[in-house]
C-alpha cells in the first residue's frame, strides 16, 4: 500500500464523512431477531425488546452474585444486544409514582402560569409539556417523596451496569398531551445533540465512546397504550457506527418509519436504553390521556475534568490580550482560535436549560463562541466581562 492511499485510509476512519454509512448495512443491523434463549433474567421479549420483571429485580439485587449477573446481561442488551429494556413495575409503590406525578403537574402550572414555557429537544414548540432538571425541582419540592421514588433498585442498577459507580443524575419530565405530536426520530446526547457539521469535528473514536458516557431510561407515570405515543425504537440500531451521523438523513429515516417498534407500558414500568439507539416520542392520538413521563439522563462520572477551573475568570482575563493581539494582528487568526480553546468553556453543558436554552439548534452558545463573536466584533473588554457574568448566571440551577 503506498503512503498516500494509507494515510487516505486513516483519514477517512479518524474523519467521518457527512455521508459516512450504509443504508444497506444498516437495513441489514436493524433487521435481526431478539432470541430469549439469550438473554435468562428476561421473562420475555415483546417485538424485539427485552421485557424484565421489577419483583425479580428487586430480590436478585439483594444477592451479590445474581445482582452482577443481571447487570452483565443489561450491559450486553444496551451494547450488542437490542440496545432497550423494559422493567415492569420498576417503582413498586404506585402511590410514590402518583404523587411525583403531582408534584410535576404542580410545577408545570407553576412555570407556565410564571410565563415559561419549555420546549422540546425534538419536537415542535407546545406539543409537549417538560420540566427541566425535574430532578432538582423533585427533590427541593419534596424530598420524601424524591427518595422513595430513586430507592428503586431498578433505576440504580440499571444506571451502574452501564456507568459504573459514580453516576450523575439528571432528569427532564416530559408530558405529551392529547394530540400531541412525535418527534423526529434521533440519538441522545451527547452527539445526537450535534449538526452534521459539529459531529464531524470530532474523531472517529469519539463516535464510539459517546454512547459510553450516558444512559437514557424513563418512568412511566401513568398507564400508556400505543395510542397515547410511548416511545418509538428502532433494535439494534445503536451498534451502527456512523449512526450519529447518518440518522437525520432521509434514508436512514425511512428504515426507521418501516422497522419501528412501539410498546404499551403500565404506571411504574422503567425503559432504559443505549443514547445511540434511534428512537422518539409517538404521536399521542388518544383524547384524554396526557402521557407522562419522567427522563432519566444518567452520566458517567468520568464526563469531568480533573480539576476545578474558573473559566469565567480566565476568559475576562485573556480577553484584552486577544483583543489587543487581533487588533495589531501579532496573533493570527487561527493563532487566537487555539489561545480561546484553553481558554473558555467548550462546551455547552451542564448548563440551566430554563434559562439558557438553545439558540439556533439543539444546545445553547458556548463561552468560546461567545469569546471569538465578541473579538470579531470588536467588543470592549468591560462589555465582554459583563456578557460572561450574564451566562454564568444563566447557567446557574
Amino acid at each position: 500500500m503506498d503512503q498516500r492511499t494509507l494515510t487516505g485510509l486513516r483519514r477517512d476512519k479518524v474523519w467521518l464523512d457527512s455521508q459516512a454509512g450504509d443504508v444497506g448495512a444498516f437495513r441489514t443491523l436493524v433487521g435481526q431477531k431478539t432470541n430469549p434463549a439469550d438473554w435468562p433474567f428476561a421473562i420475555g421479549v415483546e417485538k424485539n425488546v427485552l421485557i424484565y420483571d421489577g419483583s425479580r429485580v428487586r430480590e436478585l439485587a439483594g444477592e451479590p452474585d445474581a445482582r452482577l449477573e443481571l447487570m452483565a446481561e443489561w450491559v450486553d442488551a444496551f451494547s450488542t444486544g437490542p440496545g432497550v429494556i423494559v422493567i415492569k413495575n420498576a417503582i413498586a409503590d404506585l402511590s410514590v409514582v402518583d404523587r411525583a406525578t403531582e408534584v410535576f403537574n404542580a410545577i408545570i402550572k407553576a412555570e407556565k402560569e410564571g410565563g415559561k414555557a419549555a420546549a422540546d429537544h425534538f419536537a415542535k414548540p407546545g406539543a409537549n409539556d417538560r420540566i427541566w432538571n425535574s430532578l432538582q425541582k423533585h427533590a427541593l419540592t419534596d424530598p420524601d417523596n424524591f427518595a422513595r421514588y430513586f430507592a428503586s433498585e431498578a433505576i440504580a442498577m440499571a444506571s451502574e451496569a452501564w456507568l459504573g459507580r459514580g453516576y450523575q443524575m439528571t432528569a427532564q419530565m416530559n408530558r405529551v398531551n392529547p394530540g400531541g405530536k412525535a418527534q423526529v426520530p434521533h440519538r441522545d446526547y451527547h452527539l445526537g445533540f450535534m449538526s452534521p457539521q459539529q459531529m464531524q469535528a470530532y474523531p472517529g473514536h469519539i463516535h464510539a465512546v459517546s454512547p459510553l458516557l450516558t444512559l437514557q431510561g424513563a418512568v412511566a407515570h401513568c398507564d400508556m397504550p400505543v395510542e397515547s405515543g410511548p416511545t418509538l425504537f428502532l433494535p439494534y440500531s445503536q451498534s451502527f457506527f456512523e449512526g450519529y451521523l447518518a440518522f437525520g438523513r432521509p434514508e436512514f429515516q425511512a428504515v426507521f418509519a418501516e422497522h419501528h417498534v412501539q410498546l404499551p407500558l403500565s404506571k411504574g414500568d422503567a425503559v432504559f436504553f443505549n443514547p445511540a439507539l434511534m428512537h422518539g416520542a409517538g404521536n399521542n392520538v388518544s383524547d384524554d390521556i396526557w402521557r407522562m413521563a419522567n427522563l432519566l439522563q444518567v452520566s458517567s462520572a468520568f464526563g469531568r475534568a480533573m480539576e476545578s477551573i474558573n473559566r469565567d475568570a480566565m476568559s475576562k482575563a485573556v480577553y484584552p490580550t486577544l483583543l489587543a493581539a487581533r487588533t495589531s494582528g501579532s496573533m493570527t487568526s487561527a493563532q487566537i482560535a487555539n489561545a480561546i480553546a484553553a481558554t473558555a468553556e467548550g462546551y455547552a453543558f451542564p448548563t440551566n436549560l430554563d434559562s439558557d436554552p438553545p439558540v439556533g439548534g439543539l444546545a445553547p452558545k458556548t463561552q468560546s463562541t461567545m469569546m471569538a463573536e465578541a473579538l470579531q466584533a470588536g467588543m470592549e473588554p468591560d462589555a465582554f466581562a459583563a456578557l460572561v457574568e450574564t451566562q454564568a448566571a444563566k447557567r446557574h440551577a
